[in-house]
């Protein structure tokens, strides 16, 4: 059985997010998905919009999910070993960096398979926090017109 694992944060779930998690399911007969937890993502210097709570149950409820998990560190290969996963799923945002290259060499003598998918074009929970900040900045400017 190919099982697959990917993570991220799912934080503003939009379409690219979507499409990650069809494609990957495609490509295996389990897909197990971890969801990164709030103080994961604090760590990176960010701060989620949606709690992890409730970001693990959108996730939880898409058809393409056979089952998902907290990411609560960085370590996607013991995850992976965990959970006995064939195929790790990523963003090619990763592919031929440095880092990937190395973590590459690692899943490959754990007989992990890593798979890189483009990024949808045009959308990412990043742009959308800048696009909602931006309108709640001009609805301020206009309030304080009037």
């Amino acid at each position: 059985m190919i099982i697959g694992y990917t993570a991220g944060v799912y934080d503003l779930f939009h379409i690219g997010h979507l499409n990650l998690l069809k494609n990957a399911k495609g490509m295996c007969e389990k897909l197990i998905v971890g969801v990164t937890t709030d103080e994961l993502v604090q760590y990176k210097g960010k701060s989620p919009v949606i709690p992890f709570e409730d970001r693990i149950e959108i996730v939880r409820n898409i058809k393409y999910v056979d089952a998902v998990v907290a990411q609560a560190d960085m370590d996607k290969l013991e995850m992976c070993k965990k959970l006995k996963a064939n195929v790790l799923f990523v963003g090619d945002d990763w592919y031929n960096t440095d880092k990937w290259n190395s973590y590459e060499k690692e899943f490959n003598e754990a007989g992990i398979e890593i798979v890189y998918f483009p990024y949808t074009k045009g959308v990412s929970s990043t742009q959308i926090t800048k696009a909602l900040k931006a309108i709640r900045t001009e609805e301020k400017q206009l309030e304080f017109s009037k």
